[in-house]
């Protein structure tokens, strides 16, 4: 079929049916973003210009002075698709705390906008109850990551504040030794802070102001500060490694990895951090191979979860809620990047 010159688009003049017209679409383009945009706030908070803002945790004060042995019956609470809880249950297998750290996994329910424990705590049979009975703010989100223990009158939440329970976890008494022990060198457990902190406001919550963000502007930020990090963080490997901090894993590892596991899979197609492959950065690529290399890290990768879970839950970002497929993860990761002497940045 030939077209005239200054036809509408084909995408408004359907090869069988009745053609949209075109202030039909304008319209219907003009009520969905209004309405995309007050779903968006009920998903996450931003700024006057567009850019996401995370909500502080609940409760984060005070947990650098918990004594993890005085804790009765402690939980840790995650949820499979969290990269925030991520990071704690991966300290928690790669320092062998199975035996004295308790793992409850909890279950999105995203047609009730909650999490389900898989067996009652305390008497609850949700997050969210758990939260309330620990005296948790209602009017907050129950989110995952939780680490609860019994008290002296029954339910206590010690923090849900992940950047601020990884050391608690790391000084946690176990036979294998921490990260990040006093007779580590001062060097290295500063860089490996120096490096934390980067990646927290540029990297793990960096993709997230990239996927919520409001406007173009606000992406483009978020999208530059995320890339320049991880060219820097390319960079520092490429010199130095093989660990972000020296010969053996620190916390900041343990705060990157739940990304870049995560970003095939979801940040990459979903979030729009598409800007370079991570292919593209081959000492961040063989980096994540040996990480998820570790014992007992693969264990806690859950690929087909991650999946279903952003693509089937996150409405404002992915209307149709249809979940794509997704490449076998261990052989993604075991592969080899192109040679960076033929790739194009």
């Amino acid at each position: 079929m030939v077209r005239a010159t200054g036809a509408r688009p084909s995408w408004s003049q359907p090869e069988h049916g009745m053609p949209v017209p075109a202030p039909l679409v304008a319209t219907a383009r003009h009520l969905w973003h209004c309405q995309w945009q007050r779903l968006m706030d009920g998903l996450a908070a931003a700024g006057p210009e567009g850019d996401f803002l995370r909500r502080p945790s609940q409760f984060s004060d005070g947990i650098d002075a918990v004594d993890p042995q005085a804790l009765e019956a402690p939980r840790l609470v995650v949820g499979r698709s969290c990269p925030w809880a991520h990071r704690l249950w991966l300290l928690r297998s790669l320092r062998g705390l199975e035996t004295t750290l308790a793992l409850t996994i909890a279950e999105p329910d995203p047609a009730g906008g909650r999490w389900l424990l898989p067996e009652p705590l305390h008497g609850c049979h949700t997050l969210a109850q758990l939260y309330r009975r620990g005296g948790g703010d209602r009017r907050r989100r129950a989110t995952v990551p939780l680490l609860v223990s019994d008290g002296g009158d029954g339910l206590r939440l010690i923090g849900n504040d992940s950047a601020a329970l990884l050391p608690l976890l790391d000084r946690w008494p176990a036979e294998r030794p921490s990260l990040e022990p006093p007779g580590r060198p001062a060097a290295e457990r500063e860089l490996s802070r120096l490096w934390a902190e980067r990646l927290q406001h540029q990297v793990n919550d960096g993709v997230y102001r990239c996927g919520f963000a409001r406007t173009q502007a606000a992406y483009t930020r978020a999208a530059t500060a995320l890339f320049t990090t991880l060219e820097a963080l390319e960079q520092h490997l490429t010199t130095g490694g093989p660990w972000i901090a020296g010969d053996w894993p620190s916390l900041a590892d343990v705060r990157l990895f739940p990304t870049l596991i995560r970003w095939e899979a979801v940040y990459g197609p979903l979030f729009g951090c598409s800007r370079r492959p991570l292919w593209s950065f081959p000492a961040l690529w063989r980096w994540r191979a040996r990480f998820h290399a570790l014992p007992g890290v693969a264990e806690t990768c859950w690929p087909d979860a991650w999946r279903r879970d952003y693509f089937g839950a996150l409405f404002p970002l992915h209307p149709s809620g249809l979940v794509p497929e997704g490449p076998d993860l261990a052989r993604l990761v075991a592969a080899e990047p192109p040679d960076a002497a033929t790739m194009t940045p």
